[in-house]
């Protein structure tokens, strides 16, 4: 079969390309099955590809699903704003004026536009609290941290299984270098403050190597359970901006703001590669 399916490419949490982080998307993908997904986004071999399907759900203006090279996500933040890109660039109208609803795995979730910025609203958390004294040692040493220096910690895990640290020092967490291979299962997320003088309030940065990459270069999922965590922790104000990325020569900026009872997760979105792929 040469059936050509719309392909897009873009970079999400940068308005210039190559600074973000990349997400594949294949449009109208209905008549492709479990295999052929994942083995599409084994080759392309970026951090997630998606899948975007007719809806299920009532509400939901599209249905999508997300496979980094090691398996399916149950949801994830930069490929939910890529898509959605790709999706409203594709003609895509959404049924509730500008909000569009995305089903995925997690449920239905919100993508609010305002002006060419888009932003999630952060699924909720199905692990919170602090990690068990077992877990945080597990996960100081495979940073290479001492206890001390470990400022605060919790469960974020939104999906994807996020637990996190904060440390002191955004110097210190961009000098991390984790033992890929005593982390295993571990998908840890680092945060700091960023010094006096920074134009970003936060640096992140997020390591997964069971999901075959080893660090993501812009991480939505794992910022939004951040921004759970710390705006109701007192860690954070409610409106902020966090960086990623830097360490892998990126320059992925995340612009976090609560509102209510909601915490929106935003970036920018940059369209490079547009045109069709055949995957029989």
């Amino acid at each position: 079969m040469n059936e050509l399916l719309r392909f897009s490419q873009l970079d999400v949490f940068t308005d210039r390309p190559l600074l973000g982080n990349p997400v594949a998307v294949v449009h109208d993908a209905e008549g492709l099955d479990d295999a052929e997904m994942a083995a599409f986004a084994r080759w392309t071999n970026l951090s997630e590809t998606t899948f975007l399907l007719p809806p299920t759900q009532p509400g939901a203006d599209y249905r999508l699903r997300i496979f980094t090279p090691g398996g399916e996500l149950p949801f994830a933040g930069h490929p939910t704003l890529g898509s959605c890109r790709a999706w409203l660039d594709a003609g895509g109208t959404p049924g509730d004026g500008d909000a569009v609803v995305q089903e995925c795995a997690v449920g239905l979730v919100r993508i609010r536009r305002t002006g060419e910025r888009l932003a999630f609203a952060a699924p909720p958390l199905r692990r919170r609290g602090p990690m068990e004294a077992t877990e945080l040692a597990q996960v100081a040493a495979v940073l290479g941290l001492s206890a001390g220096e470990i400022v605060a910690h919790q469960w974020v895990d939104n999906g994807p299984g996020w637990c996190a640290v904060m440390l002191g020092s955004a110097e210190r967490v961009l000098g991390l270098q984790p033992d890929w291979v005593a982390m295993g299962d571990l998908r840890v997320g680092v945060v700091a403050p960023q010094p006096d003088g920074a134009d970003t309030d936060f640096e992140v940065r997020a390591f997964i190597p069971a999901m075959g990459i080893r660090e993501d270069p812009v991480t939505g999922s794992l910022n939004a359970g951040l921004a759970q965590w710390m705006t109701a922790a007192g860690l954070s104000g409610d409106r902020y901006v966090a960086r990623q990325g830097t360490a892998l020569g990126r320059a992925g900026n995340v612009y976090v703001e609560r509102l209510g009872d909601t915490i929106w997760i935003g970036g920018d979105v940059v369209a490079c590669v547009s045109g069709s792929v055949r995957l029989r």
